[in-house]
């Protein structure tokens, strides 16, 4: 409902509502890059933290323990209005002069000291002329700030990655990720665009971190010994996975490796289908290499930030089997360079509560490598056994379950019989575990016959894959039939590995909630989504719930509704404020098909690749920050389970008003309201505390069964005589939302309102 129901003479509004709904508008504080990205265990160093709206920013939090952060000093360049402001206060004070001593009496310098403009806005105006004159910059007001924030870091600090965010008096940022390493630390040291700065000299091993500019090339020069196994990995989109305006949206990093001569005897951009490129080299005899990295088409900007870990250093590029079954212990073949063991024997457990990728770091004798996924599930596997390049050779088995393969060779197609009756699946995971294969699947009745045939098939759950080379079949069956995959290009090798599932549907869902940073002021709710990716048909309500939280924490409206993708929920949180951050965390659960299914909810943030492209990208943290003083207790509570609104009449929203509130100047609308559904004028009930809210939906726009939440603002006016001129004057007191409140769309006139379980 739009305020505008309500007029009044004049009106003095007093805003009560969460520090989220204060900081609206893009006031929020938001961070673009952090740099360096990371840091080595034991050290302190000061990185830069770029952004918007972080100029009062008190403190920095960074997840996982053993980090202290404390804020040095802001800054932000000169911008044009500035600069043309204190030019013309130089002009204006040399003009004036100039009319007492005479013309050309008065040096520009003179003017300037006397017009009070220091030496280092003198110094601030030089750099914004610089800035102005590059052809090349690509100016973007949301990092145009700076934060200058030291981080100590303990000797014990876990490995890995973390996630960076700024703490505001009354808000907190978007998150980063923020790296912590085990090996020494540099950072480059322009110019070093034609050759290497000197004093860059890199100790292998060593991680290097850079910015790249417009048209930069970046060099560092190194001395390697012959027969080491030289290794360069670069982080630059796994520091910023997605840039909202550029093409393409991230920082695509090129590296190039130099001998003494000149010569060029490495390169990459990428590692398979991974996007930041990792380079190997095996070096031929002593001397001095130059490592060199660039953006792909020349471009640059402050975010354009890398770290590139380079020396003897393990590196795992892939590993067989890419899963295993709960609880059944299972050898993992890895490939990879100088890695300190060339299997693990594991026994995999569900991550966070559900089947799925395990993002797991290789540990062995106090030696890490990278950040590897492993899928785990319940099903029961098999591995592919050769020769099956035929179909008269096909390996015999039976579903459902799962098959762990190679396409070893060019050309190579295996396949698989088995005996079914009913809707069947077949899908592989392999891109999404970054093996090379690019997956095309058939399946053929026992004529050879095609019956349903895959290439590509995206899955939003893995939304910075750019090529969704995974296949996927859904069809019925009756009797035998051969399920084959192979590569679409024709390409194999030993690297080319594939988990293929056969097996009848199974309904099931993902869940990601976002924003993965959220502001809420002390004894409110703040408004959140819950995201549900469904699989296999599954269309049933999610429930959802908080796990072990904290006191005060709630959830209002905490459901996904049956068939839809997304929900408005609330989010309540407790009375008080706290100095961090609560690090939260929430699952669904629904019973299909006699199975009860629990799920985790993983944060996640909305990101936009290339101006246009939406992205649901998963974080490590749910971080909450409880912030300002309570409003005291809301001025209503809704009594009902939900509402139901009959299509051709008017639900009722009922409420029970607070003691000592008025409900005549109790004011109702809806945050984001669903299409078609409006509110109408407030009606008390008798002389009782309660008040009804009519809620009322357009036939046209809403049909029965349609379902979701509804999120109350509420606000109270009251009036009074101004002492000043007499006038009756409304103020009008926001108090902000209330808990999320479920509703559905029924057919028929009237209906009876949701009662609570008891």
């Amino acid at each position: 409902m739009s305020p505008s129901r309500w007029s009044w003479p004049c009106a003095v509004v007093v805003l009560l509502a969460a520090a989220s709904e204060l900081f609206a508008q893009g006031r929020l504080p938001h961070i673009g890059y952090v740099f360096p990205g990371g840091g080595e265990r034991g050290k302190t160093i000061d990185v830069i933290v770029g952004g918007e709206n972080i100029k009062e920013v008190t403190d920095a939090y960074i997840s996982g323990g053993g980090i202290k952060t404390r804020i040095v000093k802001w800054y932000r360049p000169m911008t044009q209005g500035e600069y043309v402001g204190l030019s013309m206060k130089i002009q204006n004070t040399l003009e004036e002069l100039e009319k007492v001593r005479g013309k050309g009496k008065v040096t520009w310098e003179e003017a300037r000291k006397v017009a009070g403009v220091t030496d280092e806005q003198l110094k601030e105006m030089e750099i914004y002329r610089k800035r102005e004159a590059d052809p090349k910059r690509q100016p973007n007001p949301q990092i145009a700030e700076e934060l200058t924030v030291q981080i100590e870091i303990a000797q014990d600090a876990k490995l890995g990655d973390r996630e960076l965010r700024l703490i505001h008096p009354n808000a907190m940022s978007n998150p980063l990720y923020f790296y912590v390493g085990q090996y020494p630390e540099t950072r480059e040291q322009e110019p070093n665009d034609v050759t290497p700065d000197q004093s860059a000299h890199v100790q292998l091993p060593m991680v290097i971190n850079g910015q790249i500019m417009p048209g930069d090339v970046d060099r560092f020069w190194f001395e390697a010994k012959k027969g080491t196994k030289l290794v360069a990995a670069c982080a630059a989109r796994g520091l910023i996975p997605y840039l909202a305006d550029a093409v393409p949206g991230w920082f695509q990093a090129v590296l190039h490796l130099y001998d003494d001569q000149g010569n060029e005897v490495a390169f990459a951009d990428s590692l398979g289908f991974l996007h930041d490129p990792v380079l190997y080299y095996e070096v031929p005899k002593d001397g001095v290499y130059t490592i060199e990295i660039h953006d792909s088409i020349y471009r640059g900007r402050e975010d354009f930030v890398y770290r590139i870990s380079i020396g003897e250093i393990p590196y795992v590029t892939g590993l067989f089997p890419l899963g295993g079954r709960a609880g059944q212990p299972v050898t993992v073949e890895l490939k990879g360079w100088n890695l300190p063991v060339k299997t693990l024997n594991l026994e995999p457990s569900f991550y966070r509560g559900g089947a799925g990728i395990r993002p797991d770091i290789l540990e062995q004798n106090n030696i890490f490598c990278n950040r590897v996924g492993f899928i785990v599930d319940t099903l029961r596997e098999e591995f592919e056994t050769e020769p099956n390049d035929t179909p008269d050779k096909a390996q015999e088995v039976s579903v459902p379950l799962v098959i762990n393969g190679r396409i070893d060779k060019p050309g190579d197609i295996d396949y698989f019989k088995f005996s079914g009756l009913g809707s069947i699946v077949a899908e592989v995971y392999a891109r999404r575990m970054y093996s090379p294969l690019d997956s095309v699947v058939r399946l053929t009745d026992e004529n050879g016959k095609v019956v349903a045939y895959d290439d590509d098939y995206e899955d939003r759950a893995w939304p910075l894959i750019t090529h969704h080379a995974d296949s996927r079949l859904l069809t019925t069956t009756k009797g035998a039939h051969y399920v084959s995959i192979g590569d679409a290009q024709g390409r194999g090798g030993p690297d080319y590995a594939y988990r293929l599932y056969i097996r009848p549907p199974r309904p099931d869902f993902d869940l990601r909630v976002t924003p993965s940073s959220v502001t809420a002021r002390a004894g409110t709710c703040v408004p959140i989504t819950v995201h549900a990716l469904r699989k296999d048909g599954f269309n049933d309500d999610i429930a959802l719930e908080l796990v072990n939280p904290p006191p005060g924490f709630s959830l209002g409206g905490a459901w996904v509704p049956g068939g839809q993708e997304k929900v408005r929920l609330t989010l309540s949180v407790p009375p008080e404020p706290a100095k961090e951050p609560f690090l939260l965390q929430m699952h669904g659960y629904a019973t299909v098909q006699g199975r009860r299914l629990l799920r985790p909810a993983f944060p996640a943030d909305e990101m936009t690749q290339a101006f246009i492209l939406q992205h649901i990208v998963p974080t490590k943290d749910w971080a909450v920050f409880v912030t300002g003083s309570a409003p005291g207790k809301p001025p209503c509570t809704f009594v009902d389970a939900g509402v139901r609104i009959p299509v051709d009449g008017v639900g009722q929203a009922r409420f029970m008003v607070a003691d000592g509130i008025d409900s005549n100047n109790l004011r109702f609308e809806l945050s984001e309201p669903p299409k078609g559904i409006t509110l109408d004028t407030p009606q008390p009930v008798g002389l009782t505390r309660g008040l009804i809210v009519p809620v009322k939906c357009d036939p046209d726009k809403v049909k029965p069964g349609a379902k979701g939440n509804l999120l109350f603002v509420v606000s109270q006016e009251t009036s009074y005589v101004s002492r000043e001129d007499k006038k009756l004057m409304t103020a009008r007191s926001v108090y902000g939302l209330l808990p999320a409140v479920p509703y559905e769309v029924v057919a028929g006139k009237k209906t009876r309102p949701m009662a609570k379980e008891r």
